[in-house]
């Protein structure tokens, strides 16, 4: 029989690159949003408030899937309400489905903020030494993924059924109106440089800039959590989830202003946030995107200046060891360069950048 799966956040960045790599593996997909986004075509769209235990409760009545997926979270003023709000929505999918998740595969997604702290407490207390691996476990610090992961364990427990946690460092991936895309925010950024004459200054810190760090395609993202719903050595463990190369801002930063066809501006010197130089965004991308005839005019549904400012503005290097989903069995592999440029050329062809 077909399996079913259930996607949890399906319009997102990961959601839509892992429904469309079910679909060609041969799954039936569903997927459960707010409904703000398309699903993929030849998916089935749930539609409910995740905070809504209830609304859950009746969009997934029927609903009885073989693999469970959640690649899902909203932000909130703060860390306590990141917590209360998204574990929340981890406990109504789980609490909705019950016992038809007995025997089923659960996985969720979370990321590197495992091992940093949430964004209101980078560089506030120790980080783990580089690479990141998995047995360095938790920072002793508020943080939603660690009261997700507490949803996903309680229901195990209750329901039967296996996990996995994946950990992603930023997703490189094709998506439109999703908080946490860099591939999508560095593409826009460049193509205002280039319109408009800016220059194309890394915004970052001095510590990314020169360090050592890693990405995760989200196609290769994908791949991870597919194999681990049914490989043996992945039940009940969590994984790193990167594209197995490392590369320094320093040297990807002029290869993507070359993409462009653009000067790179390099460092400053100190580090220049996107979301304080681009006041001006907005009335550019509406000139730009009506000259180009581009399928979006609201720059804010493309790129997520704060989002990769926080990434890009770490005070510490970041990247992760990829040896235990090695040993498990997974050996999936990106090039980090070709995984920008192949995104790039589907931004272009969707005619969400000029050509």
């Amino acid at each position: 029989m077909q399996k079913q799966a259930l996607i949890v956040g399906i319009s997102g960045v990961i959601g839509r690159a892992l429904a469309e790599k079910l679909k060609t593996e041969g799954w039936n997909v569903s997927g459960l949003s707010r409904g703000r986004g398309a699903v993929p075509e030849g998916c089935t769209s749930l539609v409910a408030d995740l905070t809504d235990a209830e609304a859950v409760k009746s969009a997934l009545a029927s609903t009885k899937p073989d693999a469970l997926f959640f690649s899902v979270w909203a932000r909130q003023e703060n860390e306590k309400e990141n917590i209360r709000v998204n574990g929340m929505m981890v406990k109504n999918v789980i609490e909705a489905l019950g016992e038809r998740l007995s025997g089923a595969h659960v996985a969720l997604v979370t990321g590197l903020k495992h091992y940093l702290g949430p964004f209101e407490a980078y560089g506030k207390g120790a980080v783990p030494v580089t690479p990141f691996r998995e047995e360095q476990g938790r920072q002793p610090v508020d943080n939603f993924y660690y009261a997700q992961e507490d949803e996903i364990f309680a229901g195990a427990e209750k329901y039967d059924y296996r996990w996995s946690v994946h950990r992603p460092h930023s997703i490189i991936g094709y998506a439109v109106g999703n908080a946490m895309n860099m591939g999508l925010t560095l593409a826009v950024y460049a193509t205002l440089c280039r319109e408009k004459g800016w220059p194309f200054i890394f915004p970052g810190s001095i510590e990314q800039w020169n360090g050592v760090t890693d990405v995760t395609d989200a196609g290769l993202l994908a791949e991870q959590l597919i194999w681990a719903t049914s490989s043996p050595n992945a039940a009940n463990e969590d994984f790193n989830a990167v594209n197995g190369d490392v590369f320094r801002w320093n040297w990807l930063w002029p290869r993507l202003a070359a993409y462009f066809g653009i000067e790179s501006a390099g460092f400053s010197g100190t580090p220049m946030p996107l979301e304080g130089r681009m006041q001006e965004a907005q009335a550019a991308w509406q000139e730009i995107a009506g000259r180009y005839q581009l399928k979006e005019t609201d720059v804010n549904r493309l790129a997520s200046w704060w989002h990769t400012d926080a990434d890009l503005g770490r005070p510490m290097e970041a990247f992760t060891d990829m040896s235990k989903s090695r040993k498990a069995g997974f050996t999936g592999y990106r090039s980090t360069l070709d995984a920008f440029t192949q995104l790039f050329d589907q931004l272009k062809a969707e005619n969400i950048i000029p050509r």
